[in-house]
């Protein structure tokens, strides 16, 4: 058991620098991506553990690293998705608050013009 600990550690250590490296490369993290590294942290600790528990800690961290792989994508990638919708929701009401100033004020100009005249 304590053997199996040790490797779960290391485990968790490459996962972490792993991380650790992906996040400093300069471009910040896309909501996808984090919930592709977060499933596959998770995937990985989970799976050790219960590889651990049935005697081969490395093959449950590497099918608990894919499985989580997967399912932090899937996750990941509808919160990307949602995002993305949002952000253009919020692009077309801007433009189109714009758009109401922009006739305010003609319409302004307009009444101007009449009362000098």
């Amino acid at each position: 058991m304590l053997k199996s600990a040790a490797l779960l550690s290391r485990i968790i250590f490459v996962a972490a620098a792993i991380v650790t490296v992906v996040g400093c490369s300069g471009e910040p993290l896309s909501t996808r991506e984090k919930g592709t590294f977060l499933g596959t942290g998770i995937g990985a600790a989970t799976g050790a553990i219960i590889g651990a528990a049935l005697g081969n800690p490395l093959a449950g961290a590497a099918i608990g690293a894919g499985v989580g792989a997967v399912g932090g994508y899937v996750v990941g990638n509808s919160m990307q998705n949602s995002e993305n919708k949002q952000q253009q929701t919020q692009s077309q009401i801007n433009a189109q608050q714009r758009e109401i100033q922009r006739q305010q004020q003609q319409i302004q100009q307009l009444k101007s013009q009449q009362e000098a005249e």
